[in-house]
């Protein structure tokens, strides 16, 4: 086996050792054990176990982030946001063990490669979707990232329970997705207030 070889097997045992019991739950002992190397063998190519789930989180980032924009093909930004709803339902049933890391606290305690700053990844190249929309509706555009941020959530949030559950099919989930956010975006006030605190 070449040394590109190796390294790609070693990343295919860490991701699924990973997946199943998490970051800290796996050792380097059981990855090399699993590859039938020594554990020098995975030092070698790694750095250690920090360094082979980096490999593996920035593989599954770049997937997730390279999954959507390519959905983003429509004009019209009711089928732009079907296609993104739809596009990160595909990802985690096509990559659900790289989908159960992404959700998983980042062990190396920073603020990227964590599920939050992903989603956060993926809101910014989608709300250029909704400043247009906010624009030709006559809404402030300056609000576009949040909703932006408040839609990708509501679809990952529901990814990660259809996760589990795998019903209804992917396509309902979706159209039902976009049924709430696009529903509820058609029916924006300019000036939102909260009816329960008095205004300040």
């Amino acid at each position: 086996m070449t040394s590109a070889e190796r390294r790609e097997q070693l990343i295919t045992i860490a991701r699924g050792l990973f997946a199943q019991k998490g970051f800290e739950a796996t050792s380097v002992e059981e990855i090399a054990a699993k590859a039938e190397v020594s554990k020098p063998v995975v030092y070698e190519h790694f750095g250690g176990k920090e360094g082979l789930y980096a490999v593996v989180v920035d593989r599954e980032v770049r997937k997730l982030l390279d999954t959507v924009t390519a959905s983003l093909t429509a004009g019209r930004a009711h089928e732009l946001v079907e296609q993104a709803a739809l596009a990160l339902l595909d990802y985690i049933e096509s990559s659900s063990d790289g989908f159960r890391i992404l959700v998983r606290d980042s062990p190396v305690g920073s603020s990227t490669g964590s599920f939050i700053s992903i989603l956060s990844d993926v809101g910014t190249r989608v709300e250029h979707i909704l400043a247009e929309e906010f624009k030709r509706r006559g809404l402030d555009p300056k609000f576009a990232p949040m909703y932006a941020q408040m839609l990708v959530g509501m679809v990952a949030l529901t990814g990660q329970w259809w996760l589990d559950v795998r019903r209804p099919k992917k396509t309902d989930v979706a159209a039902h997705l976009v049924n709430l956010a696009w529903n509820g975006l058609s029916g924006l006030e300019a000036k939102p207030t909260l009816a329960t605190r008095p205004h300040k």
